[in-house]
């Protein structure tokens, strides 16, 4: 059933990539500088306290102070008090260079140069302002102190520290003694799928969605007549259906609980199947032509067709439809419902983009900016309301769309056909895929849209993607017959961590 063979890339064999994310630590400034501080000794002396009041608040002998002047004598009086104040008169300041007597500064000097050369960086000889000495405009208060106060502040900024700012250089300067924090280092994306499996039968076909993934971690793959199933965690491939040579697979979609598959053919005949009891549950009418298009909410699920229609159906009543949207002048190949189950999103041929609520039978919005078939279409996860949608050949531009304001964002020109489009759900990233002409994948960071990775590796058109429950890891899908898998994303916490899936077997495998 699956047999393994060498990865195409040569440059990583047998070898499963994982994502790096790494991050520069920003230095650290200090929030304020020290105020220079002095006691005076002009205090109003406090009188004697009884024996009793002290020993009642305190508990504790009162300590003494003894003040002394030049006209004082030895015998000088007792102070009592209710409080220690340290003294000072020992403090070494030269050390620190902020004042002191000079010969032990020059007796210590080698020391004093050591010591300032750890606490304050080598480049110790940029002196910041000074802070005034408070005490400098009362002279007596001055002269009073045995101590000297400070001259400068004993922590500084080190000028040497290297700014990062993300404007030009003339603004570095705009707020001095704040340093910007580093950007963070931008996050490596291996540029080779860490599994490629042999997919024959895979149609090249810009109109179909034949490729989806379960958040039970099991990939669903419509090949030609059959629909497959593989486990990402097992590397097991199981045959779900096969609908005979009168019939095709055009679309397959997971309900959101991962255990029932929608599929739909080309007869324009819908099914659903139990994937982990391998059982057909029901099949469902209603379109006249191949359905191409599957999503699902909750219990409801929505298909479009090459008949121009939208049919809502909910699984839970005997009818094969509760509804019938109509808009569309061409064929419908692309249908998203928002996360919150509030707007479908559908795309058609027409070069049109519709949105639609829950209640109406006619879109609540319009886009018609598109110039080619509208297939991508894909759901913000991170902003309510946030929609993009990317054009075919003759358009080949990814549009994002306000539908909570009704207006149009951005347009980016990617240069070729966008097939795909789903965003990250760790990070505020999107993946597009791409056809004629260079069949590339690109990595977006939203939104300013600059380029994280472009991968490359398909010799067709990137017709088919998906992404993993944990939002790690992306497959695609080519006419080339081959799915490739990627690790593009970060865990959800930006831990470096494997994947589960892809920890099991690397190379190439046959999916059938």
């Amino acid at each position: 059933m699956a047999t393994n063979r060498n990865k195409e890339s040569p440059g990583n064999p047998n070898s499963e990539t994982s994502l790096m994310d790494s991050s520069v630590a920003s230095p650290s400034t200090p929030a304020e500088n020290p105020q220079s501080t002095s006691s005076s000794s002009s205090s109003k002396p406090n009188q004697p306290l009884s024996s009793s009041r002290r020993s009642l608040i305190f508990n504790t002998p009162p300590h003494r102070l003894h003040l002394s002047s030049p006209s004082s004598s030895p015998s000088s009086r007792v102070i009592y008090s209710d409080r220690f104040i340290p003294s000072r008169l020992g403090s070494n300041f030269a050390l620190f260079d902020i004042g002191g007597d000079g010969g032990k500064e020059s007796s210590s000097s080698a020391y004093t140069a050591v010591l300032r050369s750890v606490i304050f960086g080598s480049d110790h000889g940029v002196v910041p302002p000074e802070t005034p000495d408070r005490c400098s405009s009362s002279p007596s208060s001055a002269s009073s102190t045995s101590f000297s106060t400070p001259r400068r502040n004993i922590f500084r900024f080190k000028a040497e520290v290297p700014r990062y700012s993300a404007y030009s250089a003339g603004f570095d300067d705009a707020l001095p003694g704040v340093v910007p924090s580093q950007p963070k280092a931008s996050r490596k994306v291996s540029k080779s799928p860490y599994k490629v499996l042999d997919a024959p039968a895979l149609q090249d076909d810009f109109y179909l969605n034949l490729v989806d993934w379960s958040s039970h971690n099991v990939l669903a793959v419509g090949l030609g007549n059959c629909v497959y199933l593989w486990n990402a965690c097992s590397s097991k491939v199981t045959k779900l259906c096969d609908f005979g040579v009168d019939d095709s697979v055009c679309s397959v979609g997971w309900a959101q609980r991962g255990t029932h598959l929608a599929v739909g053919t080309s007869l324009g005949k819908l099914q659903i199947w139990d994937a982990s009891r391998c059982r057909r549950i029901r099949t469902m009418e209603g379109h006249r032509l191949r359905v191409g298009a599957l999503a699902w909410s909750s219990s409801v699920l929505s298909s479009g067709s090459r008949d121009k229609s939208i049919l809502q159906r909910d699984i839970r009543t005997q009818d094969d439809f509760v509804s019938k949207l109509t808009g569309h002048k061409s064929e419908v190949c692309g249908l998203k419902w928002s996360y919150d189950n509030r707007q479908l999103a559908s795309g058609g041929n027409d070069n049109r983009l519709f949105v639609w609520n829950q209640h109406s039978n006619q879109p609540v919005l319009k886009y018609c900016e598109h110039t080619a078939a509208v297939k991508a279409i894909a759901w913000s996860p991170h902003v309510h309301g946030l929609l993009a949608s990317g054009g075919g050949t003759a358009d080949r531009c990814i549009r994002f769309w306000n539908t909570t304001a009704n207006t149009n964002l951005n347009c980016i020109d990617t240069g070729s056909q966008v097939c795909n489009l789903v965003w990250s759900k760790n990070v505020n990233e999107i993946v597009s895929t791409h056809g004629y002409s260079q069949n590339q994948i690109i990595i977006w960071r939203y939104p300013t849209m600059s380029k994280v990775a472009t991968l490359t590796g398909h010799t067709f058109r990137v017709l088919y993607l998906a992404i993993s429950p944990d939002g790690q890891t992306i497959v695609t899908g080519a006419g080339d017959e081959t799915l490739r898998f990627w690790n593009v994303f970060p865990s959800p916490k930006y831990q470096n961590t494997e994947s589960q899936i892809g920890a099991f077997s690397l190379g190439r495998t046959h999916i059938r």
